[in-house]
């Protein structure tokens, strides 16, 4: 019998918060789960009691308040069970990426993860998935080979492309507002050899090697995914003294081949500047996350984020008057990816995935401060999304949307079909779609 919390109660608190500390999530009740069989009971008893239910596993996908119903966790549902032989991961709801990159690479194999190995598989793999071998490997949601689904009607549902193909479509890109995945399962890839890491470059250099990036990637190759971030170290002790206190650019790379040819593909951007601190070296894939290096401990976040057409004909002028030396604005970071190659192309038989027609992404992380979520960062990012309007993508992907860019994480066509679909498997809203 499942025990629900109510905000009395000791571990209510640790049950309900998420990755992004900044947002309270003060729900009715939550509740831990850890079956399939408890997932089941605790949709039973929001629907007897006519409560919405939401559901957080590492809660990295919390940009805001949940204020009322249940909260289901699902932290427990971890597992990661391989098969060498057909090349996949069966991977439970709760899961963090980490645990399936050790897994997978006991094997020579690994999954197509994201930037952050301490990031939930389920959350990023249903709102698509861009990663550091986004060019080479698409997104992550496109090796999905089938997920399990518990319902709001109850039912336990097996999601492939043969059964329930609706559902299938959906969830690999549509987010949310279907029901509660209990495990997923993925392809993986044989991936012996990544030439992978960071460069990282003074606040002097920064102009000139955003530039360079900029130009580089108009024709780079479609196996190299690369991607620069302009960050704002705080002098704060916990900071490592390289950092601390620097506005230092860091150029991710990751090129999954030989060790040679990678030297060779980085060769004109190790060139670029001198460099500060070169990281970029051959990469076990279990060290996959040392890629972006993304912090791991949870704390307050804001972030805006959204994709471009192009990085040419002034975006990177735009870029660094918010950015660059010497400027000034209370963002802690900025990062450009460069996508496109394999994200442009979608699974034979369709996914929801929004951003396949372009080619770079944006995101902006403001100061981790609280009192400037509501008073000063949405005005900055506003300004930073109108000044590169001429720029911006018609259409996002999910997972770099929030609520100020949501209306463009799919095409209507797209919108119009996953609303049909969610109507059709949970009509009357247990599970409400905040987006």
């Amino acid at each position: 019998m499942l025990t629900y919390l109510t905000a009395a109660a000791d571990g209510y608190t640790a049950l309900a918060t998420g990755f992004n500390t900044a947002f309270p999530q003060t729900p009715d009740a939550v509740v831990a789960v850890s079956t399939p069989e408890e997932v089941v009971e605790a949709i039973a008893y929001a629907r007897d009691l006519g409560l919405p239910v939401r559901v957080i596993a590492t809660g990295h996908g919390t940009h805001g308040p949940v204020d009322h119903g249940l909260l289901i966790n699902v932290a427990g549902l971890s597992s990661v069970v391989v098969d060498p032989v057909a090349r996949t991961a069966t991977i439970g709801g709760g899961t963090r990426w980490a645990q399936v990159v050790a897994a997978a690479a006991e094997h020579g194999l690994a999954p197509i993860t994201g930037s952050s190995t301490n990031v939930g598989v389920v959350g990023f793999i249903t709102g698509g998935g861009l990663g550091p071998l986004a060019r080479s490997h698409g997104f992550a949601s496109d090796w999905v080979r089938g997920f399990t689904l518990a319902t709001a009607a109850g039912e336990v549902l097996t999601v492939t492309a043969d059964e329930n193909a609706d559902l299938f479509w959906a969830l690999r890109g549509g987010k949310d507002g279907f029901g509660v995945v209990i495990d997923v399962t993925i392809e993986l890839v044989p991936l012996d050899s990544l030439y992978a890491g960071a460069l990282i470059f003074a606040e002097e250099h920064i102009e000139q090697v955003l530039r360079g990036w900029a130009a580089w990637t108009l024709d780079a190759r479609a196996d190299v995914t690369t991607s620069v971030v302009v960050i704002g170290f705080p002098p704060f002790e916990q900071v490592p003294e390289p950092f601390r206190g620097r506005r230092l650019l860091m150029l991710r790379f990751a090129y999954p081949g030989d060790i040679a040819t990678g030297e060779q593909l980085a060769a004109p951007l190790r060139a670029l500047a001198p460099i500060y601190i070169d990281g970029l070296r051959p990469l076990p894939i279990a060290d996959v996350a040392l890629i972006h290096n993304d912090p791991s401990d949870p704390g307050p976040g804001w972030g805006l984020g959204g994709m471009l057409t192009s990085v040419q004909g002034g975006l990177v002028d735009t870029v660094l008057s918010f950015v660059g030396p010497g400027s000034s604005s209370p963002f802690l970071a900025l990062e450009l990816r460069h996508v496109g190659a394999q994200t442009r192309v979608d699974v034979p038989e369709g996914s929801a995935v929004g951003g396949r027609n372009s080619d770079y992404t944006f995101h902006i992380i403001g100061a981790p401060d609280p009192s400037l979520f509501e008073s000063v960062l949405p005005g900055a990012g506003a300004g930073f999304t109108a000044a590169v309007a001429e720029w911006l993508s018609p259409e996002t992907t999910v997972n770099f949307a929030n609520v100020h860019t949501i209306d463009r994480a799919w095409p209507a066509e797209t919108r119009a079909r996953l609303d049909s679909i969610r109507a059709a498997v949970d009509p009357t809203g247990m599970f409400p779609f905040d987006a």
